[in-house]
């Protein structure tokens, strides 16, 4: 057995800016949460802990046929009644810039001028994959999509648009980004994620805060970001939404804490917590999560809130706490410091209640909302809570609306091309067909204009879906499409089966309908069967197939995938994956996206690919319909002089990597170069690879570029058996394409 030396310090450090001039700043602003602290009623101090929905002081909902209307009468009684201190959501579809300025202006009327302290207002919104709630914002890929491009600045680039468009409707803060690892495919919550690697979805998420939130949230185009949903959330054994997950305190910390603290480390301000429950305990009752290590260990020093309705369900739903008062004082005394209630004050009359009988120390209080108090001053609120009319300017400008483009294309995967049948001929007669052909909601997923983002209706006229973007591709002439089925249901399979024979290449789109959260809930990864009917039949058209995926999570797809000619992967590319998916079709652009999570064959098949030894051990195999990482091009690339600055070291040292990648094919385009780290023998099994750095570079015809990579302590570490972070001396080998080295780290 080989003896554990070291235990991995955490260090956790603001991004960007000057370290002393920030600490001054941040001193300053302390001062001012405490004079105004001193100056609050018990009442004004709970208000600030209190988050209610739009919906709890609108008169209407807005639909397709009727605007939104406040009531301003629930709205004053909110603030000045109540002092609430957060408001959230739309009710229920997206609204313009102009009225979002309408809304904000008037809730931060009534709290700056109609209260005796004039605490602004902090309003939280679900921006997911770009202002979704704003009209004609730029709507990127989804986050499972950006995991797929491997392009940590282009998803820097994403989080500085988000914010900005975010910002320009009046909204100071984001419940985004989604840390949450996505290893259960069935969750309906996958494409909210950044895949299943910790490494990956570490430094994608450290890209897409530092660009929203950067190193001053003061900015009038940066905002607070809320790192969600604390902790393990997307691991339900079930895969339902919101279902109990069962992970060890070793899994835990190995899997699900590492991107949570990337996050604080990145400057996260706020954290909202698991809807579900870990290991038997509702999550906004465990004081071990919430305090023991979130505060205690991982030095996070914002507010915690919770999610929608949450704190009361610990009564209703859990039944963890008698009444509605007992679930109230256990989340406030685990450690949440705002309930998004949402629909009315319960939450503020029962908290006052038990700090005026002591059940609750108003020690506890002034903890939470000085924390609360402090991101108000350092969004800036305090000096200007409206809306920036500036920012309108910069809305979904041309250059947001490139960098979207980009992105989409970045994120398709091509994961089969037999005999290079793709990029298509101009000159080919084509079918399209099938029920993601012609949606542009189902390159959009959830959290698009409505919460399920499936009202097809309400999506903008000018953006293309798949079959109009072929069409402006190669002209209509040359295209043919019939619909064949919409989901669940046959339309014209005969007639697309006919024209299929007519054709030279049929490009058949398959895959799920738009959903979100608890909606999207499925017993079974395999694709529906009467997609899988019906694509079985234009395959025995005898045409050349090729298959295009639009969906939230794998869905299974081994029936046909051996008969299909090429496959690419959209997941959800939003409003620019059609253009992005004729572009490659068609060759004006080499794919690049790679898988973020394996891909299953079987539904019983879920094998992540940093299996254990045991799960390929005797007749344990590790069998996926595509690996993790996977994905193809239309050039070939060549690995080289793999080579390591030492070939042993100790524990406490850098070990630098160098390899050598050339585009040997004969067109231009990216790669993802991966570097995976394997611990040949461990006290804990270990697994049998892992990603530790990545970088995408472009290369023309013929170039060679040298990528170096430094392999950190921390990227030799892992949970041993007393669940602490430590090192173990031992050989490792690192693998970088097709080739692989040893190095060992001495005792």
């Amino acid at each position: 057995m080989r003896i554990a030396f070291l235990i991995i310090a955490i260090s956790l450090l603001f991004l960007g800016g000057n370290i002393n001039e920030q600490k001054s700043q941040l001193s300053e602003i302390d001062k001012k949460v405490q004079n105004l602290i001193s100056k609050m009623t018990l009442e004004e101090k709970v208000g600030q802990m209190t988050q209610v929905t739009l919906q709890a002081v609108s008169k209407t909902q807005g639909t397709v046929d009727h605007k939104h209307l406040l009531d301003e009468d629930k709205l004053n009684e909110a603030i000045t009644k109540y002092h609430v201190g957060s408001i959230l959501n739309v009710f229920d579809v997206a609204h313009s810039l102009d009225y979002w300025h309408e809304i904000i202006s008037k809730i931060q009327d009534i709290a700056t001028k109609k209260t005796k302290l004039g605490i602004p207002i902090i309003y939280g919104i679900d921006a997911i994959h770009g202002a979704n709630y704003a009209l004609g914002a730029t709507l990127f890929p989804q986050p499972l999509s950006q995991a797929a491009s491997w392009n940590t600045e282009l998803v820097k680039k994403i989080g500085a648009v988000t914010s900005l468009e975010t910002r320009a409707s009046g909204i100071p803060w984001n419940f985004y980004p989604v840390m949450d690892l996505g290893r259960q495919p069935l969750w309906p919550r996958l494409w909210e994620t950044f895949g299943e690697d910790v490494h990956l979805a570490c430094k994608m998420g450290k890209s897409y805060i530092k660009g929203a939130q950067g190193s001053n949230i003061g900015n009038k185009d940066k905002l607070a970001i809320c790192l969600k949903h604390y902790v393990g959330y997307s691991f339900p054994i079930n895969g339902r939404d919101r279902t109990p997950a069962w992970i060890s305190e070793r899994m835990l910390r190995e899997y699900f804490l590492p991107p949570f603290q990337a996050g604080i480390e990145a400057g996260a301000l706020t954290i909202m917590v698991n809807s579900s429950e870990v290991n038997g305990i509702p999550s906004h009752s465990d004081y071990h999560l919430l305090t023991e290590i979130l505060r205690d260990e991982l030095k996070f020093e914002g507010f915690v809130v919770s999610d929608w309705e949450d704190i009361a369900r610990l009564h209703f739903r859990d039944k963890v706490a008698e009444s509605p008062k007992e679930a109230v004082r256990m989340a406030v005394m685990a450690g949440v410091d705002m309930s998004m209630v949402p629909y009315d004050f319960s939450f503020y009359n029962l908290l006052v209640e038990l700090v005026n009988e002591g059940s609750v120390p108003m020690l506890r209080i002034d903890e939470a909302v000085s924390r609360i108090l402090k991101v108000k001053f350092m969004l800036g609120l305090f000096d200007n809570p409206y809306p920036q009319q500036e920012l309108k300017e910069m809305f979904a400008s041309k250059e947001s609306t490139e960098l979207n483009l980009e992105a989409a294309r970045e994120s398709i995967i091509l994961t089969k091309n037999e005999n290079e049948i793709l990029p298509l001929s101009r000159n080919r007669k084509i079918l399209i067909t099938g029920p993601t052909a012609n949606l542009l909601s189902v390159m959009n997923g959830g959290w698009t204009i409505t919460w399920q983002g499936n009202e097809e209706k309400l999506y903008p006229k000018d953006k293309k879906t798949v079959l109009e973007a072929i069409k402006d591709k190669v002209g209509k002439n040359r295209v043919q499409y019939v619909e064949g089925i919409s989901f669940g249901k046959e339309i014209n399979i005969k007639k697309a089966v006919s024209e299929a024979k007519k054709s030279d290449a049929v490009i058949l789109c398959l895959g799920e309908n738009a959903y979100c959260e608890s909606p999207g809930n499925i017993d079974d990864l395999t694709l529906d069967e009467i997609q899988l009917k019906f694509a079985k039949e234009i395959i025995n058209a005898g045409k050349p197939v090729i298959l295009v995926l639009l969906q939230g999570r794998p869905r299974l797809i081994e029936k046909i995938e051996k008969d299909v000619t090429a496959i690419l992967l959209g997941f959800l590319p939003g409003m620019e994956g059609g253009i992005a998916i004729a572009d490659i079709l068609f060759g004006d652009v080499n794919p690049s996206g790679k898988l973020p999570i394996t891909y299953p064959r079987k539904p019983n098949g879920i094998v992540h690919y940093d299996y254990k030894p045991i799960e390929s051990f005797d007749v344990n195999t590790y069998n996926p319909q595509w690996a993790f990482g996977h994905g193809l091009s239309y050039t070939e690339y060549e690995f080289s002089n793999l080579t390591f600055d030492k070939n042993e070291i100790s524990p406490d040292e850098n070990l630098i990597v160098t390899v050598q990648v050339k585009n040997v094919g004969k067109i231009a385009g990216k790669e993802v170069v991966q570097l995976y780290l394997s611990d040949h023998y461990g006290t804990v099994s270990r697994p049998v690879k892992q990603l530790k750095g990545f970088e995408k570079v472009y290369l023309n015809p013929g170039e060679s570029k040298t990528v170096t990579f430094s392999v950190t302590p921390y990227h030799l570490s892992f949970i041993g058996r007393d669940n602490k972070r430590i090192i173990e001396p031992g050989d490792f080998s690192i693998t970088v394409g097709n080739l692989s080295g040893k190095f060992s780290v001495r005792k």
